[in-house]
């Protein structure tokens, strides 16, 4: 019988698929799991189903016995996975493409509303008791129709956030990526910007949809935020390293843009502190992804995946 580790704590119910087909489930106790016990289903199992948050590491996966076939992210993004030595094992990695993209989207016109309306910021005036009758100037904020909205990676994600703000809030959308998609761009109006720093420049709000990776660890930096609009806005629901945060932060304390929002961070364990006392940043912790359907579709994916691999069928979503 070929054994598949769950990497994190879970209801065994959403295993069932695998279970009927007669492989063996076992699943962590810990919402993290630590590297000890990483490093003990790697010498033992066939497949290992992650998730983000659980970092498998070159000394973990050097501990991976040769019947150990995939490492299946129940994600979109796999920086948390040492790609190389998986290669040089000859371990597959597989991820979710498309799993989330809509609770992503949605998540993030979330924070593109609360930062522009200023809606936490709100709330938190009233939960003080500090609210005691209408003000005409109390907390003004930015209407976004007509807005430029400059998206970064028209991946599955960003392009689920163009058709939301170009449909429901007639938004004027441009994009930035390395891959034109001339059919997007007439299907729903939106406008393509061959150089980053143009789109930057050109944009209301900065929406980033682009994955970790070598080429876009701090993608957006100290001179590019600097070339925002004074009454711009900033929102990630990428990945922390995407965006150099202080450099954010010092746009940000020193007014060269009106606000950001952000679901992810550098060091996700221990958020910087400075963005606690800003008034105009609106901070989630890494949620943009969580839904029960989202869930339940990633689960679905990464299995499919699995069973694919164990099957000795190359499996659909292989990431190198």
């Amino acid at each position: 019988m070929k054994k598949i580790f769950i990497a994190r704590k879970a209801d065994k119910a959403m295993f069932k698929t695998l279970i009927d087909l007669g492989y063996q489930i076992d699943i962590s106790n810990n919402e993290l799991t630590n590297s000890n016990e990483l490093k003990e289903a790697f010498k033992n199992y066939d497949a290992v189903i992650t998730t983000i948050g659980c970092d498998i590491n070159k000394d973990i996966i050097k501990e991976a016995g040769e019947h150990l076939k995939i490492i299946a992210t129940a994600s979109v993004g796999f920086d948390h996975i040492d790609i190389e030595t998986c290669k040089a094992k000859n371990i597959y990695v597989t991820n979710t493409p498309g799993a989330n993209s809509w609770c992503v989207a949605e998540h993030t016109v979330g924070l593109i509303l609360d930062a522009t309306h200023r809606i936490s910021e709100a709330d938190r005036f009233v939960r003080k008791d500090a609210f005691h009758g209408f003000d005409f100037n109390l907390f003004i904020g930015d209407e976004i129709k007509d807005n430029i909205i400059g998206i970064v990676g028209l991946g599955d994600i960003g392009k689920a956030v163009a058709k939301i703000l170009v449909n429901g809030f007639g938004c004027k959308v441009y994009y930035y990526d390395c891959k034109r998609d001339e059919k997007f761009e007439k299907d729903y109006g939106v406008t393509f910007v061959a150089e980053l720093e143009d789109l930057i420049k050109a944009s209301d709000i900065l929406t980033i949809h682009v994955p970790l990776q070598n080429d876009t660890k701090y993608l957006i930096h100290e001179y590019n935020l600097n070339l925002m609009k004074s009454n711009a806005y900033l929102i990630n629901t990428s990945r922390g390293a995407v965006v150099k945060e202080q450099a954010l932060i010092d746009v940000l304390k020193n007014n060269k843009i009106r606000g950001a929002a952000m679901d992810v961070f550098e060091d996700e364990i221990n958020v910087n502190k400075e963005f606690m006392t800003m008034n105009n940043v609106v901070l989630t912790p890494h949620i943009a992804a969580s839904s029960d359907e989202t869930h339940e579709n990633m689960v679905k994916v990464a299995m499919k995946n699995v069973i694919q691999a164990l099957e000795n069928v190359k499996p659909d979503n292989v990431v190198y």
